[in-house]
């Protein structure tokens, strides 16, 4: 005879209940709610699988330890992914140098026909575009990242990254040309397209 029922998480604001009262069955089944997802996104800001593992970890730490703060419980998804890129540009900061964030590159100076750009990786396979993107230096791929993918704000970057809005424009900028410039030297250029990102 079972002494204790367990109890069930029907819905997601069930679910969050459960992970502030901490709640171990809630926790797990949260975690493998997000858990492809959310790795999909620290795979974006890392050059390494391994890294990408450490900033899984840290960020469901802070997710958990935190999540007693979530007020709208059915809005936790976009908290979680906010929370997980924070922990990787927060990474980022604690493990690389900030120079490339703010160095010029010489090659960029050449012309590179970019007013296509947008929709030449519009177009790209997904799995096509991460690579080239985790190829980037570190600085390039993190506004990248940021701006082209998670739909961040210049404003919102340079908050975030204490850069200045024109910097983070600039970097933008030239981490476009060089996402483009890899793609052209892979023969990318009129890409016939295979799949969407999404």
């Amino acid at each position: 005879m079972r002494l204790f029922k367990w109890r069930v998480y029907n819905t997601l604001t069930q679910l969050v209940e459960g992970c502030q009262r901490q709640e171990r069955r809630a926790q797990s089944a949260f975690y493998d709610r997000y858990r492809d997802s959310m790795r999909v996104v620290c795979a974006r800001y890392t050059k390494t699988d391994a890294e990408a593992d450490d900033i899984m970890q840290e960020a469901f730490i802070k997710i958990f330890e935190n999540i007693c703060q979530v007020k709208e419980p059915e809005l936790v998804g976009k908290w979680v992914k906010s929370v997980v890129i924070r922990t990787a540009i927060n990474y980022y900061h604690r493990t690389t140098k900030k120079e490339l964030l703010h160095s010029s590159i010489e090659i960029l100076e050449s012309a590179i026909d970019v007013s296509n750009s947008y929709r030449i990786i519009e177009q790209l396979d997904t799995e096509l575009l991460l690579s080239v993107i985790r190829s980037l230096p570190d600085g390039y791929q993190t506004i990248i990242n940021m701006y082209l993918i998670d739909q961040y704000t210049h404003a919102e970057i340079a908050q975030i990254l204490s850069i200045s809005e024109g910097t983070s424009k600039s970097q933008m900028n030239r981490g476009r040309a060089l996402l483009i410039r890899k793609l052209q030297e892979l023969g990318i250029e009129s890409y016939e397209v295979t799949g969407r990102r999404s």
